[in-house]
């Protein structure tokens, strides 16, 4: 029987997504190891991104969520076989239990039906395996050999890397480990753990899975949410078909937006009791699965994001690699932040507050909206307010920026400027 819910507070949907996404609690997963494990499973993917301003996108994201993370965890995940890397929407860490949805990519890629590089050569693929063959886990950079004057051998180094990916995306090598960030590339049947299921799943398959991991990690989504990225949106179809026969048999409900959109959950979801929102600031990647989909975070938290430092300089509004602050269950603001590593300083370049006690809507099966009741910043709390928000934000910077590997916290701009004040007090009143 088909279940519509009348309407949906976005405080409570906000809450919902942020539990599942395990950033409530304190320790929602516990610590360690197999914490970090858990939160890649709950999550169902962790982005990997090469930028370095700030910790890179797979280990933020991981500390946001296990208190005492550390990059080994992913090393020794990876060595055990218990994680795998290979393409989400992006290229990132997946649990090894989802091994077998990342084969229908890998058959297009053999098959040459997606291109992830420009030009193939059959032969030198086949080099390049064999010499991973012979002499075991191999990097980019082994193929760095020069070539005898005179002679283009398979170990020149460009077009070697480009034959090792290809062979990584297709499925013939995975990755075993990095050095550094450099990936260190194996034969498949050398990584892959014994009983891991190898079956290529049906598209019928393929759209149970998005649905149940979009789900899982956020409650409540879109199918456009469950179809993101132009590899899983080819499944955009399976999808909408098996929503319509989840929703028939009872296993999905289903919330009518502002905007037309429908947003669906397992049943019971709507009604059950919001979390609650404790008082602190989290500091989000601008790859963090919250916030990667710009239209989820315009409808659910009223927060236009986009991360800037592919956007030419003077048309950067907030800065080259702001990152998302959460506060309670809103999105609040954003800040420009840079670790300097070799003197030990992380500087807030820019801090952006603009969404601070900011109240959402209620979502209705109708498709119409009603504001929720909320007061005036003063109102509600005003400087005191203000101050609890800064003394929160200013710990949470100091342990992310002892996480980047600094101990001095340096303020440089703020918007309103005001807070600019606010963090340099919190910040003398916790010395």
């Amino acid at each position: 029987m088909r279940k519509t819910q009348p309407h949906v507070d976005k405080h409570k949907l906000r809450r919902i997504n942020l539990d599942r996404q395990g950033l409530l609690k304190t320790a929602p997963f516990g610590l360690g190891k197999n914490a970090t494990l858990k939160a890649i499973e709950q999550l169902g993917y962790v982005q990997i991104d090469t930028i370095s301003v700030v910790a890179r996108a797979h280990h933020h994201i991981l500390h946001s969520r296990v208190p005492n993370y550390h990059p080994r965890h992913l090393d020794l995940l990876q060595q055990q076989g218990s994680i795998f890397e290979h393409w989400y929407h992006a290229a990132a860490y997946l649990p090894m239990r989802d091994y077998r949805f990342a084969l229908p990519l890998m058959g297009k890629m053999r098959r040459r039906e997606e291109r992830w590089v420009r030009s193939h050569d059959d032969k030198l693929m086949q080099e390049v395996l064999r010499h991973v063959a012979g002499e075991g886990p191999t990097r980019a950079r082994d193929f760095e050999t020069p070539s005898r004057q005179g002679e283009s051998g398979w170990w020149n180094w460009k077009p070697a890397k480009s034959a090792l990916e290809q062979l990584f995306m297709q499925g013939d090598l995975m990755i075993t480990g990095r050095e550094g960030f450099q990936k260190v590339y194996d034969l498949r049947e050398r990584v892959l753990p014994d009983g891991v299921d190898t079956r290529t799943p049906t598209d019928a398959e393929m759209a149970d899975y998005l649905i149940d991991n979009t789900l899982r990690s956020h409650g409540i989504a879109t199918a456009a949410c469950m179809t993101h990225g132009r590899i899983h949106s080819t499944y955009r179809d399976a999808v909408k078909a098996s929503i319509s026969e989840q929703l028939e048999d009872g296993e999905l409900e289903e919330v009518h937006r502002a905007d037309g959109k429908v947003m669906y959950g397992r049943p019971g979801i709507f009604e059950q009791r919001a979390p609650v929102a404790p008082a602190r600031v989290k500091i989000l990647s601008p790859f963090d699965n919250v916030v990667i989909q710009r239209p989820r975070g315009q409808a659910i938290f009223d927060f236009d994001y986009q991360i800037e430092c592919y956007v030419p300089e003077p048309k950067r509004r907030f800065g080259y690699f702001c990152l998302p602050l959460l506060y309670k269950d809103n999105l609040v603001g954003r800040a420009d932040c840079k670790a300097h590593r070799r003197e030990g300083r992380f500087e807030v370049k820019s801090l952006h507050i603009e969404n601070l006690n900011a109240r959402g809507g209620v979502l209705n099966a109708s498709g119409g909206s009603q504001k929720a009741s909320g007061g005036s910043q003063k109102a509600r709390g005003g400087v005191l307010e203000d101050r609890v928000f800064a003394q929160a934000l200013r710990d949470t910077l100091k342990t992310f920026a002892q996480f980047n590997g600094c101990d001095e916290l340096q303020f440089s701009r703020a918007d309103p400027a005001r807070w600019l004040q606010l963090l340099k007090q919190a910040d003398k009143s916790s010395n």
